[in-house]
C-alpha cells in the first residue's frame, strides 16, 4: 500500500514540501484577551420564566468579547449569545463562569442572588 506523502510525490515531482513554521508565542487555541483592570459584572436574571447569567462591564474590543463568549459556552457545553456589550448565557452558571474568568486572569463582581 503507497502512502500518501508518495502518492504526492508520484503526482507533483517538482514540488518541495515546506517546513511547519513553529511559533511558540502565539497559540491559535488561546485567542489573546485584553484584560482589564475593572471587575466584569456577573448577574443573573431570569427572561420569560427561565434562567440567563448575563457578563457585562467589558471596556475591551467587541471582538475580544466575542471570543470570550464563544470560549465561556463551549466550555459549559451552552447556548447563549453576544448582544450590546453584554454575555447572556442560558442557565445560572455564575459559579462557574466567575472561576474560569478568574482563572483568565478577569476580576468578577458577583450581582444579585
Amino acid at each position: 500500500m503507497i502512502d500518501l506523502q508518495d502518492q504526492l510525490r508520484s503526482l507533483f515531482p517538482d514540488h518541495q514540501p515546506e517546513e511547519p513554521q513553529s511559533n511558540e508565542t502565539a497559540k491559535p487555541d488561546d485567542p489573546i484577551i485584553w484584560l482589564q483592570s475593572d471587575p466584569l459584572i456577573c448577574k443573573y436574571e431570569k427572561r420569560k420564566g427561565k434562567p440567563i447569567t448575563i457578563i457585562e462591564g467589558y471596556n475591551g474590543a467587541d471582538h475580544d468579547f466575542k471570543l470570550l463568549a464563544k470560549q465561556l459556552k463551549q466550555q459549559l457545553s451552552v447556548g447563549g449569545s453576544f448582544k450590546n456589550g453584554t454575555i447572556i448565557i442560558q442557565g445560572d452558571y455564575r459559579d462557574q463562569i466567575m472561576e474560569q474568568l478568574q482563572s483568565l486572569g478577569f476580576k468578577t463582581k458577583r450581582v444579585g442572588g
